[in-house]
């Protein structure tokens, strides 16, 4: 299982900015090995976020995206206490959900 997101989301006004740094290795099967092999290709290739259960955000990333990427978007009509949740997938089949509560 990958490391944990960490996911901030601050409150300004009726908004709320949030902020996803994500660990992943991301290899874009480009790659060679010490051997001269060519490492597989291993990418996150779907993003969704949710405010308070309700999808706000969905993205498709393919294999130029950088390794352990950062993600930032901002969610209208979020209040203090709201919950936050950013869920990826990648190439593999793994998956990742991780939660913060918007302050």
């Amino acid at each position: 299982m990958a490391d944990p997101m960490r996911i901030r989301a601050q409150v300004a006004g009726d908004k709320a900015t949030v902020r996803v740094l994500m660990s992943h290795e991301m290899e874009s099967g480009q790659r060679k090995d010490s051997a001269g092999k060519l490492v597989p290709a291993w990418f996150i290739n779907e993003v969704s976020a949710s405010h308070n259960g309700k999808v706000v955000m969905t993205a498709e990333w393919g294999p130029a995206v950088s390794k352990n990427p950062f993600l930032q978007f901002v969610v209208k009509g979020a209040k203090a206490g709201d919950k936050i949740a950013v869920t990826w997938k990648d190439s593999k089949g793994e998956t990742r959900t991780d939660e913060a509560t918007a302050s």
